[in-house]
């Protein structure tokens, strides 16, 4: 991945039994590798998280939260782990499919500050909510068939976008494994869509990452 210009990554996990595999990844190769565990909104609870950036969220897609009682854990769920973030001191990355707004609204009411949107899928009146509330969001390689997402990249500040693959989902063609090599289709479409050079974007797009992941250590 270094031959594609990739110098680090957060590796996400979306269960607890994960959590380990991703640790294990991150001690053989350190400074490469950066752990980011949390409970998933389709996970029912919060367990026993090290200190590692958390995958944090809202999922309210029918099949995931069909009712306000299931929506309403899900709630009690983020709340919890964003006050372990902040006690912590470390960033979240949020998961909000199909629940942009409430997302957005809920780490506002519970003061939260250093936040990624992960594969945001709402509207750009919604993501801009975030971006004055100096939210950040990442932006996949499924750019290049999204028109939703080619909105957000035209109207978000370059400031606040980040890079992300969600492999082995949200590739650049349906039905085929996304890879973190891929990374680097995101930056040419953001570049693309924003008529400014690959290198450009790849540098704004970095020091954003470095900024929200204090942990993060390259050779920039």
């Amino acid at each position: 991945m270094f031959q594609v210009g990739v110098q680090a990554l957060v590796g996400v996990t979306e269960h607890f039994g994960e959590f380990s595999r991703i640790l294990e990844l991150s001690e053989r190769y350190p400074q490469f590798v950066y752990p980011c565990l949390g409970v998933h909104p389709v996970q029912g609870s919060v367990g026993k998280l090290r200190s590692a950036d958390p995958l944090v969220g809202l999922d309210f897609t029918p099949h995931v939260a069909d009712s306000e009682e299931k929506r309403n854990q899900q709630r009690d769920v983020l709340c919890q782990q964003l006050e372990l973030a902040k006690r912590l001191n470390l960033p979240v990355n949020v998961h909000s499919r199909s629940a942009g707004r409430p997302t957005i609204q809920l780490l506002k009411d519970q003061g939260a500050d250093h936040v990624l949107l992960h594969a945001f899928d709402g509207r750009v009146s919604v993501a801009m909510e975030g971006i004055r509330a100096g939210y950040y969001f990442s932006v996949p390689p499924s750019v290049v068939r999204s028109e939703q997402k080619q909105k957000l990249v035209k109207q978000l500040p370059l400031e606040h976008l980040l890079l992300e693959t969600d492999a082995p989902a949200l590739g650049p063609e349906k039905q085929v494994r996304n890879e973190p090599r891929n990374l680097i289709i995101s930056c040419e479409h953001i570049a693309r869509l924003k008529g400014l050079p690959t290198e450009h974007v790849a540098e704004v797009t970095t020091q954003n990452a470095l900024r929200l992941f204090s942990r993060l250590k390259i050779n920039w």
